[in-house]
């Protein structure tokens, strides 16, 4: 009875210390920088006046087109980058729950068998005059236990947390990209099809011409310097054929890459079909905070140095741990299970460092650096991502502008070939005419295809930089 009175008057006076050591300090939680999103983070006039924000629109209401949803939903489930990502998410998690069981004691069973026999030439040796052997049984359960007195352990938990968050964030983000990148290559294919089609008729509008032009010749109209210069235009066009065609198997690869395919051709709709937002509500910068995957990762990154570096803080105070142990013991092995083999101990102390070789002071320098890098790199995905929206912006809203002028210029080289090959017809110009206009009126509409392209993928680089594609 009086063992487990002593026993009691232990663990009370443990703690009494336990609550006296805990309230001289208390762990200091993480606060979001001030500041760090500002007003006037997108460069435009563009200004939201409510939260309406085109980035909490899922990517199925953006990108409407059946054939361009179906590769896209193909691309979430086989994506390997995406699979790699839903890995580290597993990892992480995993440290996460074992970063919860740190405030758990630890406890360990087993046998053990000891031989003993001392040397005969020691005091002890003499003493006893002859070699004795020994041998020694027991089963001992040994269980320890570290007091978070200080939040170390807290904090070591905070920081697995932001950890395994950031790693979540990392998938959004890929998942953002992997559906920004199917839109586009798919927009693009699109455009290479339209383009394709007019190099086709370019060909054959050519080599009708080229008929002409050596009808003309055989008239006396034209000279032989001109048929070899039309018959170049159709060998340009021919060439530009292969490009494109080159340029549309080369795509059809990437997108089977981002869809976890061997390379195949890709099913697709026309340039024409396609209907986007016109518009595209930005929302406030702030939002940026909790739509922009990879700037919540950065926030994370953040949160986990600041815990790290509460860790490291808590080094300095002293470590209050309470080990035990018992089981059963005996020289005999009959008589190993009786009650006269059974023994225990408890011990508990503080342990202030006091000379360590400097490690700890060291290891919360570089915490505070961490954290201090950790901020500047939040800070410039802040940035960055303001950026992005400006540049999205930019050339999202002046696309219309861009397509109607050269809608006209395309006009105004079609009727330039047209006057410039009658003219010709009735030798009144030079056939050089004939071809610059040819060819300015084929780069104009080359152009106008490219300028819609252009603003398609504006669009997605917009709802991606505001933070879409994830949800």
């Amino acid at each position: 009875m009086k063992s487990v009175l002593n026993i009691i008057k232990g663990i009370t006076f443990s703690a009494i210390i336990l609550g006296t050591v805990a309230s001289c300090m208390a762990r200091r939680e993480y606060e979001r920088p001030k500041n760090v999103v500002d007003e006037k983070l997108y460069r435009t006039d563009m200004l939201s006046s409510d939260s309406t924000n085109v980035a909490n629109i899922p990517w199925k209401d953006i990108f409407t087109d059946p054939i361009l949803q179906g590769h896209i939903t193909k691309a979430l489930q086989n994506n390997l980058d995406i699979r790699i990502a839903l890995q580290n998410i597993a990892s992480a998690e995993s440290y996460l729950r074992q970063s919860k069981a740190a405030y758990q004691p630890t406890l360990s069973v087993g046998p053990n068998y000891t031989f003993q026999t001392q040397s005969i030439n020691t005091q002890f040796g003499q003493i006893i005059g002859e070699r004795r052997y020994i041998n020694q049984f027991d089963i001992t359960a040994t269980i320890g236990w570290e007091a978070d007195i200080w939040g170390k352990l807290k904090a070591q938990e905070k920081a697995q947390l932001a950890t395994y968050l950031g790693t979540v964030a990392a998938h959004k983000a890929v998942k953002s990209e992997l559906v920004a990148s199917i839109a586009t290559s798919y927009y693009q294919l699109l455009t290479y099809d339209a383009q394709k089609k007019i190099i086709t008729e370019t060909i054959a509008l050519r080599e009708k011409n080229l008929e002409t032009t050596r009808a003309l010749k055989e008239a006396g109209t034209l000279t032989e310097v001109a048929v070899q210069q039309s018959e170049a235009l159709v060998f340009n066009a021919q060439s530009l054929l292969i490009d494109i065609d080159t340029q549309i198997q080369l795509l059809e690869n990437t997108m089977s890459l981002l869809m976890g395919e061997p390379s195949q051709s890709i099913a697709r709709s026309t340039l024409e079909s396609q209907k986007l937002p016109i518009d595209l509500k930005l929302g406030y910068p702030a939002q940026l905070l909790a739509n922009r995957p990879d700037v919540m990762r950065a926030e994370y990154n953040l949160i986990n140095a600041f815990e790290l570096t509460n860790s490291a803080k808590a080094q300095f105070y002293p470590t209050l741990k309470i080990t035990g142990s018992g089981g059963l013991q005996s020289v005999d092995i009959d008589h190993l299970f009786s009650v006269n083999s059974l023994f225990a101990n408890i011990v508990t102390g503080l342990a202030q460092p006091i000379l360590n070789r400097r490690q700890i002071k060291t290891n919360y320098e570089v915490s505070l650096a961490n954290q201090e890098s950790a901020y500047l790199n939040f800070r410039k995905a802040v940035l960055t991502a303001g950026k992005e929206v400006s540049d999205a912006i930019r050339v999202f809203s002046v696309q219309d502008s861009y397509i109607e002028l050269k809608q006209k210029e395309l006009n105004a080289y079609k009727n330039s070939v047209e006057y410039s090959q009658e003219l010709v017809n009735y030798g009144m110009a030079n056939y050089l005419e004939v071809l610059n206009a040819s060819v300015n009126s084929l780069n104009a509409e080359l152009n106008i295809a490219n300028a819609e392209y252009s603003k398609m993928k504006a669009a997605v680089e917009l709802y991606q930089a505001l933070g879409g594609g994830w949800k």
